[in-house]
């Protein structure tokens, strides 16, 4: 009878009352966080601060590379070792793919963000100097002075809490929704 008691209390503490408050809490406390942090364009859904996607067209600002093609159920890595010769050809064809996409010299520095996939695939922030790389391509095919994107970045760069050793990184879901809010019909 007692094992039966027990198992009762914790089915409707660990089921029913932690649940319930965790809900209760998080809805209360972080109610965006807890819905997915969720971004709206003219009232639908466009996208999540939290996950990276793909855009293809060379007008937007690009996130890192994805080694799950941008499949928000699919998260993870490549899992290639930086001593594989696999992921050096695919860091070299990547960084040249950034150069020609974003009209850099050969022997321009290419921030390792713009050639390398995090450890989700998902990571929705890139650098500033990636941000930054990319803006005169957008601006250019935009027809936008690249004094207004480069104020877009700024007001899109997150800087981390000071006691965290951390770079600021710029949100390029939140980036590109401020640029489709700019110019819509682009």
């Amino acid at each position: 009878m007692a094992s039966v008691v027990i198992l009762l209390t914790f089915t409707v503490v660990t089921g029913l009352i932690y649940p319930f408050v965790g809900l209760t809490l998080g809805q209360a406390l972080f109610s965006h966080q807890a819905n997915g942090s969720l971004m709206k364009l003219n009232g639908k859904i466009v996208g999540s601060t939290l996950l990276a996607q793909q855009f293809a067209s060379p007008i937007w600002f690009t996130p890192r590379p994805s080694a799950v093609g941008y499949q928000g159920l699919a998260s993870g890595a490549s899992n290639l070792a930086l001593s594989n010769p696999v992921l050096a050809k695919q860091v070299a064809s990547l960084a040249a793919q950034y150069r020609r996409e974003n009209h850099l010299g050969t022997n321009a520095v290419v921030p390792a963000d713009a050639v390398m996939s995090s450890a989700s695939g998902l990571d929705p922030d890139i650098s500033v100097a990636n941000a930054l790389d990319q803006a005169p391509r957008v601006a250019s095919l935009r027809h936008l002075k690249l004094s207004v994107l480069t104020n877009l970045i700024a007001k899109a760069t997150q800087s981390p809490p000071s006691w965290l050793i951390a770079t600021p990184v710029v949100n390029v879901v939140e980036l590109n929704l401020s640029l489709a809010k700019l110019q819509p019909k682009a």
